[in-house]
């Protein structure tokens, strides 16, 4: 049996130091990412990351969310009988004092951190995959809002977009408020890192993007600057749409290596929208619509 239940009355059993004692940091395991770990929090985020077809190593519940998490533990105990995986249950006051707040989403998991692509292989992937159709991916330069990365996420998944970038300053989407806000469509969309490092940004992620043949488009607010619902950009086959950060947007130095600078065109004086509401208009204008939806297939992300 895959899933084995663990009743706890201690929040110091050292078999829960991965959702008691580790920073994000150490989750991570910079120094050996292959041990990394990421926690995922609710019952929908938790049952999007096994779909994807990541591993989970434990997980923790209040005691009122077992019988709702049961089913996704029998999956698991006929689809992966060759994993231990221990189900810790807590009392609801318990995981109060964990949290700091009261429980309403029930349920973390601790699932071990997939391998991230190389980005031009991953460029490769996508272009392989879309069998002729139009390509759209986004680059998130430097977003450091947690809850925008989320649902720069969840836009992605509603509208389309093949996959996403994440500069290397950019932070992690597998962050735990990441993942709860993407309602776990952070494991559907494909995605990895563009850019080894932050000295070498952009020059390094727009020479990959130019080299699998995209044309990079700067979302920013400049003299020339086209508009979003420019006709011409539609025709692009394969386009990667640059998302800034949230106070000052795109650097100087992205903006002018970009081929094309796109603005949302508004009314009323207002200059810019929130990166997240930028995002999501940018994705339904420029990514296929509903009927020409693009399948994500588990583990692709990866």
């Amino acid at each position: 049996m895959a899933c084995e239940i663990v009743y706890i009355d201690t929040l110091e059993d050292p078999r829960l130091e991965a959702y008691t004692k580790l920073t994000e940091r150490e989750l991570r395991n910079v120094l050996e990412p292959e041990k990394g770990l990421f926690i995922a929090e609710s019952g929908k985020v938790i049952e999007r990351a096994v779909d994807a077809g990541l591993e989970p190593v434990s997980f923790l519940l209040g005691e009122r969310w077992v019988d709702q998490m049961g089913p996704l533990f029998e999956r698991l105990s006929h689809e992966r009988p060759d994993l231990e995986i221990p189900v810790f249950i807590a009392s609801m006051e318990l995981m109060e004092t964990l949290t700091g707040f009261t429980v309403t989403r029930g349920a973390l998991a601790a699932f071990r951190r997939p391998p991230l692509a190389d980005a031009r292989a991953f460029l490769d992937g996508l272009v392989a995959r879309s069998e002729g159709r139009p390509v759209r991916v986004c680059v998130l330069e430097g977003i450091v809002d947690h809850s925008n990365v989320g649902a720069i996420f969840r836009s992605a998944a509603a509208l389309n977009v093949d996959g996403i970038l994440a500069s290397p300053s950019c932070v992690d989407p597998l962050y735990r408020r990441s993942a709860r806000v993407s309602m776990g469509t952070v494991f559907q969309v494909p995605w990895t890192r563009i850019g080894s490092e932050a000295r070498t940004w952009p020059r390094e992620g727009l020479e990959v993007l130019h080299d699998a043949g995209f044309t990079c488009a700067a979302m920013a607010l400049a003299d020339d600057s086209i508009s979003l619902d420019d006709p011409a950009l539609q025709q692009i086959e394969r386009l990667a749409i640059f998302m800034g950060t949230e106070g000052a947007g795109l650097t100087p130095r992205t903006i002018a290596g970009c081929d094309k600078t796109v603005r949302i065109p508004m009314a009323h004086g207002v200059d810019s929208l929130n990166v997240a509401a930028a995002s999501a208009v940018a994705f339904w204008q420029l990514c296929p619509h509903v009927d020409n939806a693009y399948t994500y297939k588990p583990g692709m992300f990866a």
